[in-house]
This record gives C-alpha cells, structure tokens and sequence, in this order.
C-alpha cells in the first residue's frame, strides 16, 4: 500500500507542478484556455492567478521534501499535510468555481492519503 501512495502522491505532485506552470508562466497562453479566460482579461487577472501557482507551488514542495526526507516519520508528516491541503483546495474549488476540481485535485489527493493512513 505504501508504494501505491507513493505513486498517487507523485502524481499529485505532477498535477500540481503543472498547475503552477499553467497560473503563472504559461498563464498568458495555455493558462487563459484551461481556466477559460477571455483575453480581454488576461492581464487583470495575471497578478491573481500568479499569486494562486505560488501556493500551489507551496503544496508541491510540502509533497516532495515528505517524499524526499530521510526520516519517515517527519517524511510522512509533510506528505499527509500536504495532501490535506490539497483536498480541501480543491474542494473549495469545486464549490466556489467548478466541480472540476475535485475530479483534477481532491480524488487523486485523497486517494494518495488513504494509502498513506492505511500504510
């Protein structure tokens, strides 16, 4: 079960490393079509959604330095916190502006934290 986490909690870290690419680098291009922005938009809402991919950035990084630490139990600390976090995000999300993300957030981090608190 652990190594099932394991991989979910990559593939949230690879949802999310492209959700930081797409609300700040790419937001101007890739960005506007994901989230359907129109482009008369864009540049009000650029400021905001960069701010938004630095705290997902944030959600990558608590996932990676759990995955990366060399003592499991402060390893697993970071990674269960980082995937609550992400669970709530995209509920939030989904009640506030699609139900889009629980399907791209919240089920993949909550599959990824079951296995975790049952490994």
């Amino acid at each position: 079960m652990l190594l099932i986490a394991t991989v979910l909690t990559a593939v949230v870290i690879a949802i999310h490393v492209y959700i930081v690419l797409i609300e700040t680098v790419l937001f101007r291009t890739r960005g506007r079509k994901v989230f359907g922005i129109k482009e008369d938009r864009v540049d009000a809402l650029a400021p905001l959604m960069s701010n938004q991919g630095c705290y997902n950035g944030f959600l990558v990084a608590a996932l990676a330095v759990g995955l990366l630490h060399r003592n499991p139990a402060i390893g697993r600390a970071f990674v269960v916190f980082g995937l609550v976090c992400v669970v709530v995000a995209g509920a939030w999300g989904a009640a506030t502006v699609s139900r889009r993300f629980l399907v791209v957030q919240s089920v993949p981090a909550t599959l990824a934290l079951v296995g975790w608190l049952t490994a």
